[in-house]
This record gives C-alpha cells, sequence and structure tokens, in this order.
C-alpha cells in the first residue's frame, strides 16, 4: 500500500514516546466526553469569550457572560483544560492553539456538527455494523436501507449538518474541476449522484452551451429539481431517476462526459466496479468519466488522511454499510475491472480532491 511521502513519513514508524502514547490511550477511551464538551465549549460561547479576552477570564466572570451555572462552567473549563483546549495562568482561563482551531476552523466546525448530529446516536451500533455489513446506527433516525433514501426525512439539523458536510468538502474544489472538466470541450454532460444540483448548476453557468442530465435516486431528482427551479440555466438541466444499485439498469448514453463527485466512496468495490462498467457501456470512445474523489492515501498531510479514515466509519455504520474513502490504489483497480483506464490524474485539488480522467480501453 502506497502512500504520499508526508503520510508514509507519519505511518510507517511509530515515533511516539511512551508516556505520549499512555496519554493517548486515555484520549481515546475518554473521547465521547471530550468531544462533547468541545462541542458545548463552541455552543455555548466560552471559546469565543476567551479568544476575544485578551487577559482570560475567570470561572466566575465566564458564568456571569454565559449564564450558566458556576457548576457547569467550572466542569467544562476542568475537563477542556486537561484535554488541552485551553489553557491556565495568573488565575484566569485563556483559550489554547487547539480550542481557537475548534473555534475558528471551519472545516472542524463541519466535521464537529456532522459527527455530532448524523453520527454520534448511531454510531454505538459499529459493532453490530462492521459484523452484519448494514448500516446498523441508521435505525436511530428511520428504517432505511441505506442514509441516501431517506435524507429527505431526517430530523432539521441532521438533514442540515449531512448537506453542510457534504456541499462543503465538494463545492472548495469546484472551481478547479469546472477548468479540468470543461477543457475537454464537453456539449453534454451526465452528473452521476447530482444530488441537489450545485454542480450541474455551476456547469450551466461556466459553460453556456452545455446540457446537464443529473441521474440519481426518483426522490432526490425531485429535491434536485426544486432547488434549481428558477435560477439561471435551469433550462438545460434535466433529470434522470434511476436505482444505482439496480445493476440491470444501464446508464442513458450519448454524453460527452460523465461526472462523478464524491459519488463512488458510498458504494462497496463491487459495486463501484459495476457502476464504472455501466458508466463504459454508455461512453463512445471519445467520452471521459471524470471521477472527483478524497482519496485518503494522495493528500498533503496527517490531518486530512486522519479525517478522511474516520470518515469512513460513518459509511460503515450510517449511510450503507460497505463503503469508504478509499485509497487510489483501490479505486483505480475498480475503474480498470469496469472496463475503463486511467488517461490522467490530476491532485491537489481544494479539500484535498483528486480527479481520475477515465476513458474506454
Amino acid at each position: 500500500m502506497k502512500m504520499f511521502p508526508a503520510l508514509e513519513k507519519k505511518y510507517t514508524k511509530d515515533q511516539m514516546r511512551v508516556l505520549e502514547a499512555q496519554r493517548r490511550a486515555h484520549e481515546i477511551a475518554f473521547a465521547p466526553i471530550t468531544f462533547q464538551v468541545s462541542r458545548l465549549m463552541v455552543k455555548f460561547g466560552i471559546f469565543s469569550l476567551l479568544s476575544d479576552s485578551k487577559n482570560g477570564l475567570t470561572v466566575d466572570e465566564v458564568a456571569e457572560k454565559t449564564g450558566l451555572s458556576r457548576y457547569a462552567v467550572q466542569v467544562l473549563l476542568e475537563s477542556s483544560l486537561t484535554a488541552g483546549t485551553v489553557l491556565y495562568a495568573g488565575e484566569r482561563f485563556v483559550i489554547s492553539k487547539t480550542g481557537w482551531f475548534l473555534l475558528s476552523d471551519p472545516l472542524a466546525s463541519i466535521n464537529m456538527r456532522f459527527n455530532h448530529d448524523v453520527n454520534y446516536l448511531g454510531m454505538y451500533h459499529m459493532e453490530e455494523a462492521l459484523l452484519n455489513g448494514k448500516p446498523e446506527g441508521l435505525k436511530v433516525f428511520g428504517q432505511w436501507k441505506t442514509i441516501y433514501e431517506g435524507l429527505s426525512s431526517l430530523p432539521g439539523d441532521a438533514k442540515k449538518s449531512w448537506f453542510d458536510f457534504d456541499h462543503f468538502y465538494s463545492d472548495n474544489s469546484f472551481d478547479e474541476a469546472l477548468e479540468i472538466v470543461f477543457s475537454y470541450n464537453p456539449a453534454t454532460l451526465l452528473d452521476v449522484g447530482g444530488n441537489t444540483g450545485r454542480w450541474a448548476l455551476r456547469c450551466v453557468d461556466y459553460n453556456r452551451d452545455v446540457k446537464v442530465t443529473i441521474l440519481d435516486l426518483p426522490q432526490q431528482i425531485e429535491m434536485m429539481k426544486k432547488n434549481i427551479s428558477g435560477k439561471t440555466g435551469e433550462e438545460r438541466i434535466s433529470g434522470y431517476g434511476a436505482n444505482l444499485l439496480d445493476g440491470n439498469e444501464p446508464f442513458p448514453q450519448g454524453f460527452d462526459a460523465v461526472w462523478m463527485s464524491q459519488f463512488l466512496d458510498c458504494f462497496s468495490e463491487e459495486e463501484v466496479t459495476g457502476i464504472v462498467g455501466r458508466a463504459a457501456a454508455s461512453m463512445s470512445d471519445d467520452s471521459r468519466l471524470f471521477i472527483m474523489e478524497t482519496l485518503w492515501d494522495r493528500q498533503a498531510n496527517d490531518v486530512a488522511a486522519y479525517c478522511l479514515t474516520q470518515i469512513s466509519l460513518y459509511f460503515t455504520v450510517m449511510a450503507n454499510g460497505n463503503s469508504k474513502m478509499y485509497h487510489s490504489e483501490d479505486m483505480i483497480r475498480c475503474v480498470e475491472a469496469g472496463g475503463l483506464e486511467i488517461e490522467k490524474i490530476y491532485d491537489g485539488l481544494k479539500s484535498g480532491h483528486s480527479i481520475l480522467v477515465c476513458k474506454k480501453k
């Protein structure tokens, strides 16, 4: 298994001293508690108060400013102190660098809300999910086979956090992705798993001639139509409802480009191979399949790789029970088994995306 150099350096040799390793073990053991404490330090505005205070604040001052009891503030601050998100100096608490990132890093904020609103309760069922190969944690929300069937019915906070998470990881790469895709001059584009139509809208805005068809579940197509209604270029966007897990259902033909953004990570390797095979069957020799994914082994730093490999367990427990954030070797193997070959790989897009450009063998 190969990795980019920064990751290979990090993950092939144990660089922790014994006491550091012991500390890390206990951090993992208490991780659910630390997570909730840190989330509430953000929600209650304590991190923000400490960040805005040049000299820090006492327990009583935080209690007064937040309206929380002295006891509530005290247990939160003491937990945060030993967790390393705040420091204590001169009888006052101040925010640490880690606390500042929890407060100010957009990605940390998105990940925290996603884990609390979507994953937290369901993760209790991880053992069942791994043993059964099914998203056993999803039952905390409803009796669906996959989370995608129930997206429109999720509770308000969970639905918002899911879409915020999904859009954050994809939207930041769209500008670069548009340049790459339209350098191949497609007149027609099939957006597989197009969700709410955000990419399709960007395409018809970027190129005033292109026509986009979104291929997705029928209920997603209805959500997409509502989302694009009244927006510029909607007349050049159409929907094609289909069950993408039905291996006997062919893809519509005649498209210059087939686009899959953060889509194949929603399927098992066997399913990925089948989907790529159906895409290949719909393509001409001049067509191209563009796969945009956050491949964990092709990240520039270990923070990104860490986030992505943890997100894999969301797929295991909540989404479908059998997919993950893929290593590039696994994804390439599936693409080749589906009848295509990799023409070029673009790495280093924002949010850590890579784009695999695939053509018929």
